[in-house]
Formats: C-alpha cells, structure tokens, sequence
C-alpha cells in the first residue's frame, strides 16, 4: 500500500489530494483545499500553507508527494509569488522526509485525460470517474490536486518497469 499527497499550488487557494493505492486499486482518502488570508502579510500566508500542509501529512501520513510545476506567468509578480508558495509546499514534505516528484500542467493532464489541454471541467469530470468512491464537494483546486497524484500514480509504475 503506498499513500501518496498530491498538491496545486498556489498562494490564493492551495488544492491537496490524498489517495491510496493497493496493488491496482486506488482509492480517494481526503482532499480540499489550503486558503491563506489573502490581507495577511507574505510571510504569515506562507506560514499557513506550511502550518496546514503539515497538519495533512501528520494526518495521513503520505508515503510520497507529487507537486504541479509552475507555468510561465505574463505578470512577473503573481509568478514569484506562486513560486514562494511553490517552494514552501515543496520543502514541507522535504521536511518530513517524504520524496516529492514534479509534474507540468500538460503532463499531468495527458495522463489523466488523454490530452494535454484539458480544461478545469474535463479534469474534474475525469478525476470523478476514476476515483468513484469520492463523496462531497469536489472543487476544481482538489480535483488538480487529486489529478496529480494520479499521474504520479502511473509515473510511478513506468519507472518500476
């Protein structure tokens, strides 16, 4: 059995995903997201999204992380940003250990999906279909999150043949 944490990032809303795979099942565990207040200072929404992250992984003890990449941003302030949050997200589970792979928007998409463009509605429905067992509201950050934990998922087995 292998738990495995899958995390979009961002500073405004942080998507997280847990699933567990047995043999060839895998099933949902727990996803949501990770709101820092968006008035709070810089350094204090960095602290949540490590505080919260942490509190996810205390809880499910996940066997691996996987993490989207970033995508070239037009605004070169809202790109360092994200990639402030990106490096906090990526360091909490360093912390802890816990190996962390790193998955482009597209990559994770045409495994997934089937295609490399898929837009938000295509990944949840997907994410949908091959988690059946997901009960609550899915949101469209803990369905990218979940996405990457799937496509970890399938990563993971290519790198064991």
């Amino acid at each position: 059995m292998t738990i495995i944490l899958g995390i979009d990032p961002g500073l405004v809303t942080t998507g997280y995903g847990v699933i567990k795979q047995t043999n060839n099942t895998i099933t949902p565990v727990a996803y949501g997201v990770i709101k820092p207040d968006a008035k709070a200072p810089m350094a204090e929404r960095l602290r949540t999204l490590n505080l919260k992250l942490l509190d996810i992984i205390n809880l499910y003890c996940p066997d691996e992380a996987a993490i989207e990449e970033t995508f070239v941003n037009k605004n070169p302030a809202s790109a360092l940003k994200l990639a402030m949050a990106r490096g906090v997200l990526l360091m909490t589970p360093a912390l802890k250990e816990i190996p962390v792979y790193e998955y482009g928007a597209n990559q994770i998409k045409k495994t997934v999906i089937g295609v490399g463009h898929a837009d938000k509605n295509q990944i949840m429905m997907m994410v949908k279909r091959l988690l059946p067992k997901i009960t609550g509201k899915l949101t469209p950050d803990s369905a990218d999150a979940l996405a990457v934990a799937l496509c970890h998922v399938q990563h993971a087995l290519l790198r064991k043949i």
